[in-house]
């Protein structure tokens, strides 16, 4: 995805901590390096145009004659499509002369920051150690070394080392041998012996050289270097003078001999073959990737179930391993190996808080990937479910999204919140829509007030596929939603994003639950292609709570930390697992991250941002700003309450408008009254067509089992026709049984 233009560069993800953790078995993005080519007839061979021709040639004098099934060898690559791209396959096959790391900023950025990190990580921990461990250490040391140093010097000067072979000569009573050995020594103490004479000799001159005529600071400077000679080689085997700095893998270099040990402690390669490097270990960001050809018969999922092995295998945690799916090979599989976890570092701030606005048009930034790299999200044309166990950052994540729309003052929003937590408060601020829990409040029930917003965006989505059917070609050239089209308040067809946060409080409600699952499936199926994206949250993913016919209309789905794979195979769908997406293996600590699918060609890890509740006033302060600069600011935001009259006020307005001879009604009759006695409420419906208007009086009433049947009428010319209507006793029945409950409770 193309980044978008309005925002600034993200933050810097905050927290350098590294976690070690579990497993986490699943692939990410596919490693964008393109793999070698297969091996293709040089430049030259054939001629352009040729090709085609002589692979398809059946009149080859070579080949008549030959048997039916004689073996033939093959051709080395079969049709394929053109010159032009075979031969944009063999430039792409090339390696490059330079490694990323020398030739791209962001690359060099990421190698200067390890090193300095490593570095500087090593001389601190010397530097601390050095006069409160090291110092005391040494001179403890230091007798050790000297007697250490003086024995050895006695043993070379006697020449102790042939003393064995002496002995053995004796023993052996072989007089010649002895006598040879014996003045072999003798002429070695004679040469070892002035050797040292001398070099005491010298030594001692030049300490007293030292003391006598030079400065304070080299006399201290010899000092500590002797001192600090015989403090090392007087210190014990198991106890060095200096402690090796408490480096991890990712302060050492990663060599084929590592990755070849992990590969046979994780099973994967066998007797007779091993794993082949199809291109060299290099640095890549703030890690390692490594291409590997597994043996033949090995394969990508072999590879994701050995996750832990190989990352034991190679002395990392878990978490840093990914594991990337090659196309070109089933055996081939590139890893890419962190520094640190990255998925226990946060993300950072939002950058929608530098944002002045957003074109959700266009992608927008919702977080970062397992390596930095900004993740851009889009919620065209699709909807978006979202699944997680509490307090995992599920509503943070989805929230992100909504705040990026509120910052387009053409895009209609619609809040719901089932918990009626906080976490949405500040959206009343902008919300066409909204509502919180589902405890009737201050005279509303807000799962009336959804069931209303929902059956009016139901009538809006089928209006809108008639009207744009209907534009003109100029206007409209595919019949499609343009953003021209979105922002002309006349036509008005904005942008819509429907959040319904623990949809399962009100698809669980015992009244209106399977209303409002209807409405939702109807939405998720069918809206998004009118420019109205749904995005559904749940913490209870199961088929009772969120029912498979609602899931499964979702075309993207975004899975934080669950508690197993079978319940991420059910927010991710069917066959994630199998992919190697496992959200049960993400940790507690990993807050906010989750694995995103559907909303590009790649599954991958998202980082999101965040936006606590202060920054989410802040950036929805500036979000109403913009919506009443532009006059688009409509519905609840600005205290329009038809929409919060009780779900059962349908009841009462159909009692008022029917006549008292009026049996049966046709809906479109209906309707039409219902404009003139509340045209606020019921205004749009009477602009609907014919069959509309009895399509959304029958939504309407519905929930109160009251069903549409063939009435027979007259039109106004006096002829007879059957058409859609409803009974009298049947809304009076509706009403005696609302009176019941409410008079019950």
């Amino acid at each position: 995805m193309t980044e978008n233009p309005a925002f600034p560069p993200p933050n810097e993800p905050a927290g350098t901590e590294e976690r070690t953790a579990d497993v986490l078995p699943f692939p990410l993005k596919k490693d964008t390096t393109p793999p070698p080519a297969p091996e293709l007839p040089a430049a030259g061979e054939v001629k352009p145009g040729e090709w085609e021709a002589e692979l398809s040639d059946t009149d080859d004098p070579e080949t008549e004659g030959l048997a039916e099934g004689a073996p033939v060898d093959p051709p080395r690559e079969v049709y394929p499509p053109s010159v032009a791209e075979w031969m944009e396959a063999r430039e792409k096959a090339r390696l490059p002369v330079l490694p990323d790391w020398v030739k791209l900023p962001d690359q060099r950025k990421a190698v200067r920051r390890w090193a300095v990190r490593h570095y500087s990580t090593v001389a601190g921990y010397h530097a601390v150690r050095l006069p409160c461990i090291y110092t005391p250490k040494l001179l403890a040391y230091t007798p050790r070394g000297a007697w250490r140093w003086s024995t050895a010097v006695g043993r070379w000067v006697f020449d102790a080392e042939g003393r064995g072979l002496r002995l053995a000569a004796v023993a052996a009573e072989d007089a010649g041998e002895y006598l040879k050995l014996s003045r072999q020594r003798n002429d070695r103490v004679r040469l070892r012996g002035i050797v040292a004479a001398v070099g005491g000799f010298v030594g001692l001159v030049a300490v007293l050289t030292l003391y006598f005529m030079a400065p304070s600071w080299l006399v201290l400077l010899s000092v500590a270097t002797l001192a600090t000679a015989l403090g090392l080689s007087g210190a014990p085997a198991d106890r060095p003078l200096i402690d090796r700095a408490k480096v991890t893998f990712r302060k050492r270099k990663l060599s084929s001999d590592i990755v070849v040990r992990a590969h046979d402690a994780a099973n994967l390669t066998t007797k007779d073959q091993s794993i082949a490097f199809p291109r060299p270990i290099g640095r890549d960001g703030d890690g390692w990737r490594v291409v590997v050809d597994l043996p033949y018969g090995k394969t990508f999922e072999d590879a994701v179930k050995a996750h832990a092995r190989l990352a034991s295998g190679m002395d990392i945690a878990p978490t840093q391993l990914f594991l990337d799916k090659d196309e070109t090979s089933g055996r081939r599989v590139s890893y890419w190996i962190a520094d640190r976890d990255p998925l226990a570092v946060p993300a950072g701030r939002t950058p929608l808080l530098g944002a002045t606005r957003v074109d959700f048009w266009k992608p927008f930034p919702w977080g970062v990937d397992e390596r930095g790299n900004p993740v851009m999200a889009s919620m065209l044309w699709l909807s978006l479910l979202v699944g997680a166990v509490p307090r995992q950052g599920k509503t943070f994540s989805a929230r992100t999204i909504a705040l990026a729309a509120a910052l387009d003052p053409y895009v209609r929003l619609i809040v719901f919140d089932g918990k009626a937590s906080p976490d949405w408060r500040a959206f009343t601020k902008v919300a066409h829509r909204i509502g919180f829990g589902i405890v009737p409040r201050n005279g509303i029930d807000p799962v009336e007030h959804l069931i209303n917003a929902l059956m009016e965006l139901k009538a809006d989505v089928e209006d809108r596929y008639h009207r744009l059917s209907e534009l003109p070609l100029h206007i409209c050239p595919e019949g499609k939603l343009t953003p021209e089209i979105s922002r002309d308040r006349k036509l008005n067809m904005p942008l819509t994003l429907v959040v319904v946060d623990e949809v399962q409080e009100y698809l669980q409600h015992p009244v209106h639950g399977k209303t409002v699952l209807e409405l939702l499936v109807y939405l998720a199926r069918v809206a998004p292609a009118v420019g109205v994206s749904v995005m559904n949250s749940t913490q209870k993913p199961d088929d009772t709570a969120c029912p498979s016919v609602l899931r499964d209309q979702h075309q993207a789905r975004f899975s934080l930390r669950v508690g197993s794979w079978q319940v991420s195979d059910v927010v991710l769908g069917a066959g994630s697992y199998s992919e190697g997406l496992d959200a049960s293996k993400l940790l507690k600590s990993h807050k906010g991250v989750g694995l995103c699918k559907g909303m590009t060609d790649d599954s991958g890890i998202v980082r999101t941002y965040l936006a606590d509740g202060r920054d989410a006033d802040t950036v929805l302060t500036r979000a109403r700003t913009l919506r009443e600069d532009e006059g688009t600011l409509t519905g609840d935001a600005v205290g329009e309450t038809t929409s919060v009259r009780g779900a059962d006020a349908i009841l009462g307005d159909v009692a008022a408008v029917l006549g008292r001879r009026e049996d049966k009604v046709w809906s479109e009759t209906i309707v039409d009254r219902l404009a003139e006695l509340n045209p606020d409420a019921y205004g749009e419906w009477a602009a609907l067509e014919g069959r509309a208007k009895a399509d959304q009086l029958a939504a309407a009433l519905k929930p109160y089992g009251i069903k549409t049947d063939q009435v027979w009428g007259k039109t106004d010319t006096g002829k007879g026709a059957n058409r859609r209507g409803i009974e009298r006793q049947h809304i009076i029945d509706a009403i005696t049984e609302r009176n019941k409950k409410r008079a019950a409770k």
